[in-house]
């Protein structure tokens, strides 16, 4: 299939900040420079003790990087439904109607406020319990329904992290395969590069030579040099 990316609206959910870069940073880079608008519904973002040389990444510091980020690809808008410690990596703690609805209603980056023409959500496969519960969350948000009375999205994809590789089970092939030149490829790894609190260096799921590496392979499997690979879950012809 053959998109039109100067005439989307495209709307990724991102259970934290950074998830939306590793996903589909080069998509964003290939979106914006068609013309066509990016929005990013972040769902949640808190303190979090981890690897990093503080040993904290404080929900101020995510915001601040988010904010770079968010400028240097000119989104169109970007907002956090549940900022703060009482939800962050608890997500699945949260009841799953409220969830889908910020998701789909009661947010101002909502499915029905927004009316996007693709959506794009973390895949089910990854072993965090925050993507598993948007993931979830999101294919309730986006359930079938009289096209009249709710706004359908033409294109639904789920994004790829590396991390989601390390489950129990096999992770499924992608299906559909965006390619990016040079040029949307540098601009992911800038991005990444300003979360700061969340790069590191190789090896690890979040280095550069990791993002690097995945692009060039999934490049290969399309045929092209760089792309990043979604699976398809809906899609209005």
């Amino acid at each position: 299939m053959s998109v039109d990316w100067a005439r989307q609206r495209v709307l990724i959910l991102a259970p934290h900040p950074d998830d939306e870069v590793l996903g589909c940073g080069g998509l964003m880079s290939r979106v914006k420079d068609a013309g066509g608008e990016v929005y990013v519904h972040f769902l949640t973002v808190g303190d979090t003790a981890d690897i990093s040389p503080a040993g904290l990444s404080t929900a101020e510091q995510r915001l601040h990087e988010v904010k770079q980020v968010a400028d240097l690809y000119r989104w169109d808008g970007w907002g956090i439904s549940f900022p703060g410690d009482e939800y962050h990596l608890r997500l699945d703690t949260l009841p799953r109607f409220e969830l889908a609805g910020a998701i789909e209603r009661d947010d101002r980056l909502g499915i029905a406020a927004l009316r996007p023409t693709v959506v794009l959500l973390p895949h089910r496969s990854s072993y965090n319990q925050d993507h598993q519960a948007v993931n979830d969350a999101a294919v309730t948000a986006l359930r079938p329904a009289d096209r009249a009375l709710r706004h359908h999205p033409d294109l639904v994809l789920a994004y790829e992290e590396a991390a989601d590789q390390w489950r129990a089970e096999a992770t499924p092939p992608p299906n559909l395969f965006a390619e990016l030149s040079e040029t949307h490829l540098a601009m992911k790894l800038t991005a990444m590069a300003l979360y700061g609190s969340q790069a590191h260096e190789h090896p690890h799921t979040r280095s550069e030579l990791t993002l690097r590496s995945l692009a060039a392979l999934r490049g290969m499997q399309n045929g092209t040099a760089y792309a990043e690979a979604f699976h398809l879950l809906r899609c209005h012809a």
